[in-house]
């Protein structure tokens, strides 16, 4: 199975590099793991609705061309559908009894998602109704990524 994360925006802080690269090297019995980091495109500080719009496309368009083909896409969304970890390891497991073997985790820039993306998703998934850096929010998929391989694989883990 391999797994790829686009993310718009790079990680900057050691401490949340020093979390990624823990949850690579945990999931790396499980998977094969890629990251992919995306530059945010520029916004102005008072930007207008049409000027988002125009941010977001970009940026879902640089995202589109990351996807492979076949790929299974979940996309991290406020309006997503809220789950467990036991119902996220559940849906990888029936995605992966389907046939999928490739999926993409794409956690978009701090303006929102583009439709056109939106479209795209099998999944649109929230994390949570808090609202969480998109630094962090990466780290915290790695380790429902991570969670789920040692649900679906009757592992212990920490509760």
């Amino acid at each position: 199975m391999k797994i790829k994360i686009i993310a718009i925006g790079k990680l900057k802080e050691k401490y949340l590099k020093d979390a990624v690269s823990e949850y690579q090297k945990r999931l790396s019995r499980f998977t094969q793991l890629e990251i992919v980091e995306l530059p945010d495109e520029k916004a102005p500080e008072n930007i207008s609705e049409q000027e988002q719009l125009i941010v977001m496309k970009k940026e879902a368009d640089k995202i589109l061309q990351k996807i492979p083909d076949q790929s299974m896409l979940i996309l991290l969304d406020v309006q997503g559908k809220p789950m467990t970890s036991e119902a996220f390891a559940k849906t990888i497991e029936n995605y992966t009894i389907a046939g999928k073997s490739s999926f993409c985790v794409v956690i978009g820039g701090s303006l929102g998602i583009h439709d056109s993306l939106k479209k795209r998703a099998e999944l649109l998934l929230s994390m949570s109704k808090m609202t969480f850096p998109h630094q962090l929010a990466r780290v915290i998929i790695l380790e429902q990524l991570y969670r789920a391989f040692k649900i679906i694989n009757n592992e212990t883990y920490h509760k």
